[in-house]
């Protein structure tokens, strides 16, 4: 009898066709929505492997029920949805698959800041609602990014990769991370480090790279919104809970910044209440890595994990490498 492998929702071909091709067979949650809890219990309990996605929770109480379970492979970078140490006593391994949408990553934090400064979408809708009528000095002027200031929070690969991007429009960059890069990759980037609340207060445009962690929940609150410039715009493709969005609403509504772009969302796929009235906030459906090469990457990163652990290989983007010790 074949290894099953659950994956929670359709992936790219070329994944599915890594883990057919060794002979596993697929069970795929084509809904076009995510898999129900009773569904993943339902499932889990005759499945070999499981490819995830952010949102779905691997917890105890699920791994509790998959008896034959042997590796959880998630199809994100972050992990948060994964009781990692629950998984390490049932000697589950977990992957992820980090490294391929660093580059589609930092260009939609650009997108977004270059949407956020010049009022793209108002815009769009302005022209596709038949208000334009003809060029008008005072029409959607907004702001130039030259000699702006870029302060990004978490300088990881992505940080990173912002800060170089950039660096092209002749913005000024400051970051904060939990320890300052080596001094020749801050030379590199022209990038200087600064205490986080400095960053908040110093930054035109504030773009959050961090993993979430307890510590990072909520960590732009109400009172870090108020350290923020009144013409300052916030960036978020990190993740949700980094920003309490029921304080960024009111920040918003009362124009207390300028503005906000945001590609993920506390309670997703809900955004707070009263955020998609706002004329004064882009935002986009979780499409961060949402590249031809990237998706396609992560497919193969985790059907190529899924293999080598049930042909009883330790994967290269192992999590809880304790797993194989010995």
């Amino acid at each position: 009898m074949s290894s099953k492998v659950l994956i929670t929702r359709e992936i790219p071909e070329k994944g599915i066709q890594i883990l057919r091709k060794s002979g596993l067979d697929c069970i795929i949650n084509k809904t076009g929505r995510p898999m129900t809890r009773n569904d993943l219990e339902t499932n889990i309990k005759e499945v070999d492997a499981v490819i995830s996605m952010l949102y779905d929770r691997i917890d105890q109480p699920l791994l509790a029920m998959a008896s034959n379970l042997r590796i959880v492979a998630n199809y994100a970078v972050g992990i948060d949805n994964i009781d990692v140490n629950a998984c390490t006593a049932s000697g589950i391994t977990v992957t992820n698959t980090p490294g391929v949408l660093t580059e589609a990553t930092a260009d939609l934090t650009l997108a977004l800041i270059l949407s956020a400064a010049r009022k793209i979408v108002s815009a769009d809708r302005y022209f596709r609602e038949g208000l334009f009528n003809g060029w008008d000095p005072l029409l959607f002027v907004g702001e130039s990014l030259t000699d702006k200031t870029l302060g990004i929070i978490g300088m990881g690969r992505i940080g990173q990769a912002v800060a170089k991007r950039a660096r092209g429009f002749d913005m000024r960059i400051i970051y904060h991370n939990r320890k300052p890069l080596p001094d020749n990759i801050t030379a590199s980037l022209e990038a200087k480090y600064y205490p986080l609340d400095e960053v908040i207060r110093e930054a035109d445009f504030l773009s959050l790279h961090l993993p979430y962690s307890p510590e990072a929940h909520h960590l732009i609150n109400k009172e870090r919104l108020k350290m923020m410039k009144p013409g300052a715009y916030l960036i978020n493709t990190a993740r949700g809970a980094h920003v309490d969005e029921k304080s960024l609403v009111d920040h918003l509504r009362s124009k207390k910044i300028a503005g906000a772009a945001l590609d993920v969302y506390e309670s997703e796929p809900l955004p707070a209440k009263g955020l998609v009235s706002l004329d004064n906030v882009t935002l986009l459906p979780h499409l961060g890595s949402a590249t031809v090469y990237a998706r396609d990457a992560m497919a193969e990163m985790a059907a190529s994990s899924v293999i080598a652990v049930l042909s009883g290989h330790k994967p290269l983007n192992i999590i809880n490498p304790q797993v194989f010790a010995g």
